[in-house]
């Protein structure tokens, strides 16, 4: 399908129901055409330099990835809705009071036979896209940092573009690899739901040892019962209090509960639903967390066990190709404060090592913890002993989260470096600390109001931390997938069929995990792909940071080609 002729070519091109319609760079239309899902290719190739434009990316996009066509730039309105919503970087005066009909997502849902089924929702029409366009654009410019502002927005809508692709080609997993891990660590399946026999056969040392043959091990107020009657008396069996505890009980019960994880979270039943033709594809919620971060939404993507790494099994003649940060959310604080002297500690592969070096701790342990401690609001315990070490060595980067608390306790809000609000206290937050300040309240609604208010202070100064460190790795993402289409297909290789028509010649990106990526690549572009992951997270620094001269080091492995990840890689 080509659209009507038009004089110029579009720098905007809105797609919703059965029409599309071009924009120029101003956003004056240019053309209206009815969609033709037979052509979705000559629509693309058509534009090739415009911006797609739609409501839900999740809701349209995989229409073209199913006829084998990628668009290389797009704009999700509901995503960057929300982040205009709250960003302080808009004028106050111009967001919306309330949520309305634009508010109300399609929530993507796996299943069988399509990528996303929607859940009943307004129906946007093209004219409104037009004029929500329109009305972000407006936004954006007249923000107080439209520069990094619109690269929040352009990076949020990139993610979604990527979400959508790794859930059509799908993380390649070998369910025969997966199967004999299963076997190997629980037992051979049983028949009937029954447990695994190695889980069987545990349960009844556990049993024994709490001179219960009939005990539940998977009820934890009946199991919390049986530790009582033999003397272990813990709160909960949560397995750190269990560890702390010295009776024969607790080993076997700790491995017991090991395995019913493993065998609840990803064991036959999670095979059965997930993967499939070789391929794990869950699906991923861009901006699932209030800070940016992503989450899923079935299927457990953000949870896989390391033991089950080596399921991940690229296909014959393809590499997998993977990569994480080391240290990502301390060293964006680094960045974001413009600490000179943690990022010289940064510099290199380790920064807990690196601050060692400076003298604020004597162990990388003791760094861990404090740098921690200094992002989640740590003020007991080795964490809360070690973080005032930190606001010596490194003053602004402890400046900036001791202020974002202290925002936050006031009831403020507060912003990641690209502009992402933090939403407002809820009104129930705001009546306790109301009531605190009255005269004669009791100490103990004062005492909960404080409390209340450190929690708040928690949250926005990790708020600031874990936002900028999503919003890298946003970055890290858009440009390991342009760098990646850049890359020719392969023509003399095999095919990766099972990736779906978009990727089966192409190097793609196949998993998320906010500091990890994997990337599913002809074995022959092996070493070009682990350079662009490098590259991209140096790019990435720099769309960021600018000039400050933080490192983002990366762990890249690359598996044999047709071989799966070793459980370390």
């Amino acid at each position: 399908m080509r659209a009507a002729a038009v004089e110029a070519a579009p720098a905007w091109t809105i797609r919703a129901g059965s029409e599309v319609v071009d924009l120029d760079a101003d956003g004056t239309v240019l053309g209206r055409a009815a969609w033709n899902p037979a052509d979705v290719a000559g629509a693309v190739s058509s534009r090739p330099d415009t911006r797609w434009v739609w409501a839900d990316t999740a809701a349209v996009y995989p229409e073209f990835l199913a006829a084998g066509t990628r668009v290389d730039r797009a704009w999700d309105l509901r995503l960057s809705r929300r982040i205009l919503r709250l960003s302080p970087l808009v004028d106050a005066a111009a967001r919306l009071a309330a949520p309305d009909v634009w508010d109300r997502a399609a929530e993507p849902m796996p299943v069988s036979d399509a990528l996303f089924a929607l859940t009943d929702g307004p129906v946007l029409g093209v004219d409104d896209l037009v004029a929500e366009l329109s009305r972000q654009r407006a936004l954006t410019d007249g923000a107080a940092d439209a520069a990094r502002l619109r690269l929040l927005l352009h990076a949020e809508s990139a993610g979604a573009l990527i979400a959508a692709e790794m859930h059509a080609a799908g993380l390649p997993w070998d369910r025969a690899a997966h199967e004999r891990i299963l076997v190997e660590v629980l037992g051979a399946r049983a028949a009937s739901g029954a447990p695994p026999e190695k889980m069987q056969q545990l349960a009844a040392v556990v049993r024994a040892a709490l001179g219960d043959p009939a005990a539940s091990l998977d009820s934890p107020p009946k199991l919390l019962r049986s530790l009582h009657r033999v003397g272990v008396m813990v709160a909960s069996t949560s397995r750190w209090e269990l560890a702390e505890q010295q009776h024969p009980v607790v080993e076997p019960l700790l491995e017991y509960k090991k395995m019913a994880r493993l065998l609840s979270a990803n064991g036959w039943g999670w095979l059965d639903e997930w993967v499939r033709d070789g391929r794990f594809r869950p699906v991923y919620i861009p901006a699932g967390v209030v800070t940016g971060r992503w989450a899923s939404n079935g299927g457990g993507a953000l949870q896989i066990p390391r033991q089950l790494r080596p399921a991940m099994r690229a296909d014959p003649g393809w590499v997998i190709v993977d990569a994480d940060v080391a240290q990502l959310e301390p060293r964006v604080l680094a960045g974001m404060s413009r600490d000179a002297r943690m990022a010289t500690a940064a510099r290199g592969l380790d920064l807990y090592e690196g601050i060692v070096a400076t003298g604020a701790v004597a162990t990388r342990e003791e760094a861990k913890y404090a740098v921690l401690g200094a992002m989640y609001g740590a003020t007991s315990g080795d964490s809360g002993r070690l973080v005032p070490r930190l606001r010596r060595a490194f003053p602004a980067a402890m400046a900036l989260v001791d202020d974002a608390a202290r925002i936050g306790e006031e009831a403020g809000a507060v912003s990641t470096w690209l502009g992402r609000g933090s939403p407002p206290p809820e009104d129930a937050w705001l009546a306790l600390q109301s009531l605190s300040t009255e005269e004669g309240t009791d100490a103990a609604v004062s005492e909960r109001a404080r409390r209340s208010a450190r929690d708040r202070g928690r949250f926005t100064r990790n708020y600031i931390v874990q936002g900028t460190a999503a919003e890298w790795a946003l970055c890290w993402l858009a440009e390991i997938r342009h760098r990646l289409s850049q890359l020719p297909a392969v023509v003399d290789a095999p095919t990766a069929d099972r990736s779906g028509p978009a990727f089966a010649r192409r190097a793609h990106l196949v998993f998320f995990l906010h500091d990890e990526v994997i990337v599913h690549a002809p074995a022959a572009q092996a070493e070009q792909v682990a350079a662009i992951v490098v590259e991209a997270a140096t790019a990435a620094g720099r769309r960021m940071f600018g000039t400050f001269p933080i490192d983002f080091p990366l762990d890249v492995a690359v598996s044999p080609a047709g071989g799966a990840v070793t459980a370390d890689g």
